[in-house]
């Protein structure tokens, strides 16, 4: 037996309520031949008559006004998300501060938010240095580390998996079955972040796994990316984005990589910011919902 549809509970709810088929089409705008089907296909979604015609119109049986009950639950929770909707002012704009790993995932999302909010503006700003969220720079930022600020709020979004990745044309030469242990770590050409980024927990997992020497390094996800794929050497990618790419071979390590904690940041004050709200809420669910 499958569900009612809503569009079933509304049908139904419209019968009920004004006692006759015609008048339940003239509510709805629809047919009343329309209303008669709607009404036919939720008597054998649930397998039993529903409505019985009188002299004196339509009525439900009595011990079916729980069903009428969940329509009227829902009609109620529509119209509280319509008026919520419609309170929420979705226009002006809203700075997003963001590490590189993080620009195309979230560019996707805020693209399908400008889709739904043509009023909204966009600004995503992708930096190496962290944007004070306290002092206003940014309105939203995702992170990777966690903040020690009273004046922003902080939700943990999950963990990312990340893994080391090399160029099927590294691994042809140094690496013949994709796999990589400890022992051979130090034999092996690698690819990190510069100092200024060296001691996020993945960085030194490299260290700690054997990786000496580092034949290129920046504070640039990109060009770290750009130097995997064209050869250069081993390093650790998102595992979303290094299995993306065809050039690329993840390699079989033994033991896992840590993953990576990632935040929602804001300040508490834009919690009062109808459009802040609307894109911190869409960015927390979206990559919740990517990083499960």
């Amino acid at each position: 037996m499958s569900s009612p549809s809503w569009d079933d509970l509304r049908i139904l709810l419209a019968v009920h309520r004004s006692k006759s088929f015609l008048a339940a089409g003239k509510t709805l705008g629809v047919a009343t031949s329309t209303v008669a089907r709607r009404v036919a296909s939720l008597e054998q979604t649930l397998g039993r008559p529903l409505v019985h015609r009188t002299n004196e119109g339509t009525e439900l049986d009595p011990d079916l006004l729980r069903l009428v009950e969940l329509g009227e639950s829902v009609e109620l929770g529509l119209d509280a998300l319509r008026r919520d909707a419609r309170a929420e002012n979705v226009s002006g704009t809203v700075r997003v501060s963001v590490s590189e790993g993080f620009v195309r995932p979230t560019t996707r999302i805020l693209a399908l938010m400008h889709a739904k909010h043509p009023e909204l503006s966009i600004e995503l700003v992708c930096e190496s240095r962290i944007a004070d969220l306290a002092r206003h720079e940014a309105d939203i930022g995702i992170r990777i580390t966690r903040s020690s600020s009273p004046a922003l709020v902080e939700k943990s979004l999950g963990k990312a998996r990340v893994a080391l990745f090399a160029a099927r044309s590294y691994v042809d030469r140094r690496l013949p079955h994709a796999r990589i242990s400890r022992r051979v770590a130090a034999q092996q050409d690698w690819v990190g972040f510069d100092q200024t980024l060296e001691r996020i927990p993945h960085e030194q997992w490299m260290r700690d796994y054997g990786a000496k020497r580092f034949v290129f390094r920046s504070n640039s996800y990109a060009a770290i990316e750009e130097a995997i794929v064209s050869g250069v050497g081993i390093g650790l990618m998102s595992e979303a984005g290094g299995t993306a790419i065809e050039e690329l071979v993840q390699l079989d390590a033994g033991e896992p990589p840590p993953s990576i904690d990632v935040f929602l940041v804001f300040h508490r004050d834009s919690k009062k910011t109808p459009r802040i709200r609307v894109v911190a809420r869409e960015l927390e669910s979206q990559i919740r919902r990517a990083l499960a």
